[in-house]
């Protein structure tokens, strides 16, 4: 039972980091409908900034907000320089973001090597503590993960939900040309959600580098989980994104803890199924 205890919350912990970068996915490509195949690389991009940041100043918060910042501003070039002149053409998006993210990578091993590399945690949260009513100890940090997970979620639904923007941004992906007879720039919009969703990634590369490491190649498996949990969870359903991201991180985690020869196979096994049963995803609806 305390085995099964821990991989449940190990896979609780890995998929609030799989939500983290499948919400900015979600945000891009399920929303926006935007192919971006460089989803991983900021992921790992901001790992690595975030890593050099906390190692120049000490600060874990600080490698946070820098990470953030740096992608989202690179995600903001990437869309208003590049793919904002092939919007709708899926096929040229996915071209151009692939090759941004082969230089992304390729820079990154040019700089950081094929090493490991590992934030520490934050004070506060490098240390264990007892789960009440049970005898079991868990990291303080995958716990606080948790909470940030549920924290930005919350905070993503109501920007969509319950702001003017969000508003403008679902009108503007429905009918772009009545949004732009009333006078408002769906243009605006797009780059800054595509900036929140390119700053996710980073983000979430940090606290992956605290929670696991940061080695090359870990951009290409965040990116297949990140579009597993948007495909299980529904195209453009942030709710379905955080469903779809605890089923694979489930899947995962149980994987590797009882099946871990087939682990890998198990997460796609669990999308086929879903897909077979509905195909839209779990909380996706047809467009």
């Amino acid at each position: 039972m305390e085995e099964f205890a821990l991989t449940t919350l190990n896979g609780v912990a890995m998929a609030a980091l799989y939500f983290l970068v499948a919400a900015g996915f979600s945000l891009i490509f399920g929303v926006m409908r935007i192919v971006n195949m460089a989803h991983g690389s900021l992921f790992l991009l901001g790992g690595y900034l975030g890593w050099s940041v906390a190692a120049l100043t000490h600060s874990w918060l600080l490698a946070i907000v820098a990470a953030g910042a740096a992608t989202a501003a690179l995600g903001l070039m990437l869309q208003q320089g590049l793919l904002r002149h092939y919007q709708g053409q899926e096929l040229t998006e996915a071209l151009i973001t692939i090759a941004v993210s082969i230089v992304i990578a390729d820079l990154l091993v040019a700089t950081y090597g094929g090493l490991s590399y590992q934030i520490p945690a934050p004070v506060p949260l490098g240390h264990s503590i007892r789960i009440p009513g049970t005898a079991l100890r868990y990291s303080s940090y995958s716990l606080a993960l948790i909470g940030v997970a549920l924290a930005t979620g919350l905070a993503l639904w109501l920007f969509l939900e319950r702001t003017i923007w969000g508003v403008v941004l679902r009108a503007g992906i429905d009918d772009r040309q009545m949004v732009a007879v009333l006078g408002l720039n769906i243009q605006r919009i797009f780059a800054l959600v595509f900036a929140i969703g390119a700053g996710l990634a980073g983000m979430a590369g940090v606290l992956d580098g605290t929670l696991l490491s940061l080695v090359p190649g870990v951009d290409s498996s965040y990116l297949v989980a990140a579009l597993a949990a948007v495909i299980v969870g529904g195209m453009g359903s942030l709710e379905g994104s955080a469903v779809g991201a605890l089923v694979v991180g489930m899947a995962t985690e149980f994987g590797i803890g009882y099946f871990p020869s087939y682990a890998e196979a198990l997460t796609f096994a669990v999308m086929a199924v879903v897909l077979v049963v509905r195909p839209t995803g779990l909380l996706g609806k047809a467009r």
